[in-house]
């Protein structure tokens, strides 16, 4: 494909970096990464993915938009109220940028239908905001073989970890197993600023890009941490665990199960 003359003007400022390019461009336009959740992390990880002409952004998420959600879920407006996020999210994204098909899943990923949609995308954004979760992409991911990016954030605070399945430490690496429920606090009762999930979800998009052009340093191996009330970074390595249950020598988790919130 060879990009038209409205696409090089939308992206101009995508192909005069000189990691990018017009090819760069057309890569991005034949990619197709799936985001798990249209919330606080996947609202600015799907404006930035469409912006940045990603041509096929997939969508799972079964919630509808509540109006406590307005506070940093930034795809959805007052007017979405009760409307599915996935629709309210799809819309948005096209409003943007025409050249991306937004495909679309009502539902909540399952050992059901996890494998089958995971296979149709070349990269994972998991913006999900529970352990559960987090712990049932990260094993979708691996079973699929999916690249995938993890990340949580919680009142000021957030960290993000990259994970090419086999290759590099993976979610279960560093977390071993979700949480006994009850033994922590959700989003809900500890609160998020807004601007929390809009940095994470945004730094999600960038490794999302990144592995698409084949570009940089992805956050392998590494779990990035940051202290929104210091304002401060840090870059933690992280290595894979022999022991891991999940791609360790001897591995116990086998199968797709869902996890008690």
């Amino acid at each position: 494909m060879s990009l038209t003359k409205k696409q090089l003007d939308r992206y101009a400022r995508n192909t005069v970096v000189t990691e990018i390019g017009e090819a760069g461009q057309e890569k991005l336009l034949k990619s197709r990464i799936l985001v798990v959740g249209a919330g606080g992390l996947g609202s600015p990880a799907c404006f930035y993915l469409a912006a940045a002409g990603v041509g096929t952004i997939g969508i799972v998420d079964g919630d509808v938009v509540e109006i406590s959600n307005l506070q940093r879920q930034i795809l959805h407006s007052t007017s979405d109220l009760g409307r599915p996020k996935v629709v309210s999210a799809s819309e948005t994204i096209r409003g943007l940028n025409s050249d991306v098909n937004v495909e679309i899943y009502q539902e909540r990923l399952s050992p059901a239908n996890a494998l089958g949609i995971l296979e149709e995308y070349d990269f994972v954004i998991d913006a999900t905001d529970s352990f559960s979760s987090k712990f049932f992409v990260a094993d979708a991911c691996h079973f699929a073989g999916k690249p995938y990016v993890h990340s949580a954030v919680i009142r000021f605070d957030g960290e993000l970890l990259t994970v090419i399945p086999g290759k590099t430490t993976c979610y279960r690496c560093v977390f071993n197993e979700p949480p006994a429920p009850g033994l922590t606090v959700p989003p809900a009762k500890a609160g998020v600023l807004g601007v929390s999930p809009g940095i994470f979800g945004t730094i999600q998009a960038a490794e999302a890009i990144k592995y698409v052009l084949g570009i940089g340093e992805l956050m392998t191996d590494r779990l990035l941490v940051y202290d929104g009330l210091s304002g401060r970074f840090r870059d933690v390595k992280v290595a894979r665990n022999h022991d891991c249950p999940l791609c360790g020598a001897n591995p116990t988790v086998k199968e797709l199960k869902l996890y008690e919130a």
